[in-house]
């Protein structure tokens, strides 16, 4: 399950996507928006996206990951828009027999996800705003 979404993400509905009887592991990583970056209070981030070829990209990135681990399950949710403090901006999340395989597979796709999908952010300050590179 892979989705660009403009609304608020629902993690129950996706958690509960994940839980399979074979899982005895469930890794869920949230990205959430933070009130700073470097010291700078952040007021909000916006989101932008090429919306077709992020999903093709991220279903690359799903495909590669369970290509190198045993995955169950996952599901791959980045939302775009404004976004405020505390909200959420991307969910990641694997489910897998064991949770090294759960961890790593979830590792891969949000580092992957940063680098290679055509998903732009711009930090926006009370005095300025700067479009971001991806995080190595």
């Amino acid at each position: 399950m892979i989705s660009l979404v403009t609304n608020p993400i629902d993690v129950a509905s996706a958690l509960s996507y994940l839980q399979t009887d074979q899982a005895g592991a469930l890794d869920l990583f949230l990205g959430v928006v933070r009130d700073n970056t470097q010291e700078r209070p952040v007021d909000r981030l916006e989101y932008e996206a090429y919306d077709r070829m992020a999903i093709m990209e991220m279903q690359k990135i799903a495909d590669e990951a369970h290509r190198r681990w045993p995955i169950l399950r996952y599901t791959i949710i980045h939302r775009k828009g404004t976004l405020l403090t505390g909200e959420i901006a991307v969910l990641i999340g694997v489910a897998t027999a064991h949770r090294a395989d759960a961890f790593e597979a979830c590792r891969y796709i949000i580092d992957t996800i940063k680098q290679t999908v055509p998903i732009w952010k711009k930090e926006v300050f009370t005095d300025g705003e700067v479009w971001v590179n991806a995080h190595p």
